[in-house]
């Protein structure tokens, strides 16, 4: 049976889809609620009943962020352990992919400069590297010094994305990107 959600639930969830593009395109410092609010079809005040302060709706966002790569992850890691096939190879394949939504790659950039500054951003970051490693580690069963340089080949990706690199016919550019799907996604 498909679960139904309240009003307030629908709301969050449109607040999280309209702040998910304004916040990627100006950051979480740069920023100011009443866009979010506006963007989300709804009043400030009502915004701020829903997440009481832009630094809850932050990690509201890194959350949502972070839950949508561990799908995708266990998603690509099924269908590759289905198929006979290395998982962390798959699960970058897939990684590469999900850098094409680049409020997705841009939000885990705004989180990671926000980081230093911000606890509870910082919190809801390393909560998500956390569980992302630790998957990653259980159904590879890779030993760590992969595991670790798949999650750096993924920092990798995400600045060359942001740098929008991968397609550039520059020295520079095709020695960073080469081999982008193998082993990490991340």
């Amino acid at each position: 049976m498909a679960r139904t959600l309240s009003t307030a639930d629908a709301r969050r969830e449109t607040v999280l889809a309209a702040a998910a593009h304004v916040f990627a395109a100006r950051g979480i410092y740069g920023t100011p609620t009443t866009e979010v609010a506006r963007a989300a079809g709804i009043s400030q005040a009502y915004l701020f009943r829903l997440y009481p302060s832009k630094e809850a709706l932050a990690v509201a966002l890194i959350e949502r962020v972070n839950e949508r790569i561990h799908e995708t992850f266990a998603q690509a890691a099924a269908q590759a352990a289905s198929a006979g096939e290395e998982v962390l190879p798959a699960m970058g394949r897939a990684y590469v992919e999900l850098l094409k939504d680049q409020d997705l790659m841009l939000l885990q950039l705004h989180a990671h400069a926000a980081s230093p500054d911000v606890p509870a951003i910082r919190a809801a970051s390393r909560d998500g590297f956390r569980r992302l490693v630790e998957f990653a580690q259980r159904v590879s069963g890779a030993p760590d010094e992969e595991v670790q340089r798949f999650f750096a080949h993924g920092m990798l990706l995400n600045a060359l994305a942001a740098l929008d690199a991968m397609e550039l016919d520059e020295p520079w550019a095709r020695t960073l990107a080469r081999h982008t799907g193998e082993p990490g996604p991340c």
